[in-house]
């Protein structure tokens, strides 16, 4: 098996996909605009070969690289790259290089386009935020904020975190949305929802049956926490509600996933919302069809006791995960295993621009049997997910409470 994978050194842990698949005989071939030298050995020992290029965003040079590799290895049967940024650009060299395992140029406005999103949603029965298109003008919009009431939520059709997202609290903010930001064609506006948000994260096969389970929980305002600058949070829950599960797989079979890590979010409601669900209850708010963002896969396998990267990798080279054990049970179809143990793990960063209380090396000493990642965050995550961040496992969720409250106390001004 051939397999490209565009962008293997960043993050920087992705590089333990391409491992997994090489440990299982695949030919794993790196695309990238990193010089090779500058590589870790992690990523030039997980790959076959590596082949930079000048712009990775320059699809004509990315083209040549594959087309090489098809020369020199044969029929490429794998091209992936598991990073939001991504996701366009793979679906258009698979296309083009007749590469039927993954998502196509016609199946990607659909887990790209917020406003496709819905449509999905819907169709599937499932729960969702009402949502009107900006480009439908500022009259029909003042017509959305009577039936659904302030606040709205306005932000980019295509885009991932909360960059260029506005919260809008009065006809006044509306208008002025309307009149100040040049492209608001490209955005949507949706009736504003409170409570945490939580991910449904998962491999699934083929057979668009789910291999791997986990929820993340993540805090209520990401918007907020880029916006303002704050301090960052969330954690790995060491067990999955049902009712999330449930969601989840309708989810994915709505969408038609099929031989993904996929990322779908959800709103679970701090209050009874009538007709879209009572306090407690899931509410659809996008599909990524790829890993969460940045060390997630990582706190995913110290919660779980577990290893997502080769549950993937077999999932690609087997259609199964080969992680098993005669003490193995299954929950519907996706793995469970009792037998190891189950953590909370939690993530928990800092901004330079504040004073804490408690110095770096405290924390550390504080939770130095607990911590299991600790570094500075690269410069292009630092404006989501902070400067410092401190990773632990936990047994009770008392503890990732405190453990939040001591890493993020401040300084009295």
């Amino acid at each position: 098996m051939n397999f490209i994978f565009i962008s293997p050194h960043f993050p920087h842990t992705y590089w333990e996909f391409c491992d997994r698949l090489k440990q299982n005989g695949v030919t794993t071939l790196g695309i990238a605009d990193a010089p090779y030298d500058s590589l870790s050995n992690e990523v030039k020992n997980s790959l076959t070969e590596y082949y930079k290029v000048n712009n990775l965003e320059n699809y004509d040079e990315v083209y040549r690289a594959v087309a090489f590799f098809a020369y020199k290895y044969g029929r490429i049967d794998w091209i992936e790259s598991n990073n939001e940024y991504w996701l366009g650009q793979d679906a258009r060299l698979r296309t083009d290089f007749h590469v039927t395992t993954g998502l196509m140029t016609d199946g990607i406005a659909s887990i790209k386009e917020k406003s496709a999103m819905k449509k999905i949603y819907q169709n599937g029965g499932i729960p969702t935020a009402w949502q009107f298109k900006a480009s439908e003008g500022i009259i029909k919009a003042r017509e959305f904020a009577d039936i659904v009431k302030y606040p709205l939520i306005a932000k980019p059709d295509v885009g991932v975190g909360a960059g260029g997202t506005f919260k809008i609290h009065s006809d006044v903010e509306l208008e002025n949305f309307f009149f100040t930001v040049s492209n608001t064609q490209n955005y949507v506006i949706e009736e504003f929802i409170t409570g945490d948000i939580c991910s449904y994260d998962a491999i699934i096969n083929s057979k668009g049956e789910p291999l791997f389970e986990s929820m993340t929980v993540w805090p209520p305002s990401i918007m907020d926490i880029v916006n303002k600058q704050l301090d960052l949070a969330y954690y790995v829950d060491k067990t999955i509600p049902e009712s999330l599960r449930n969601i989840g797989r309708r989810t994915v079979e709505a969408f038609g996933v099929k031989s993904r890590f996929v990322h779908l979010e959800y709103f679970r409601l701090d209050s009874d919302r009538g007709v879209l669900g009572s306090k407690g209850d899931f509410v659809a708010l996008e599909v990524n069809m790829r890993p969460a963002g940045g060390y997630t896969p990582d706190m995913i396998n110290y919660a779980h006791s577990t290893d997502v990267y080769k549950i993937w990798a077999d999932m690609v080279c087997y259609d199964k995960s080969q992680i098993a054990s005669s003490n193995q049970h299954n929950v519907g179809n996706a793995l469970s295993l009792p037998w190891k143990n189950e953590y909370y793990c939690a993530f928990a960063s800092r901004r330079d621009i504040y004073k804490y209380v408690h110095s770096n090396d405290e924390v550390k000493n504080r939770y130095h049997n607990q911590l299991v990642m600790c570094e500075r965050m690269p410069e292009i995550l630092s404006g989501a997910m902070g400067n410092q961040m401190f990773t632990v496992k936990l047994n009770t969720y008392d503890e990732v409470e405190e453990f939040i409250r001591f890493v993020h106390e401040k300084v009295a001004a």
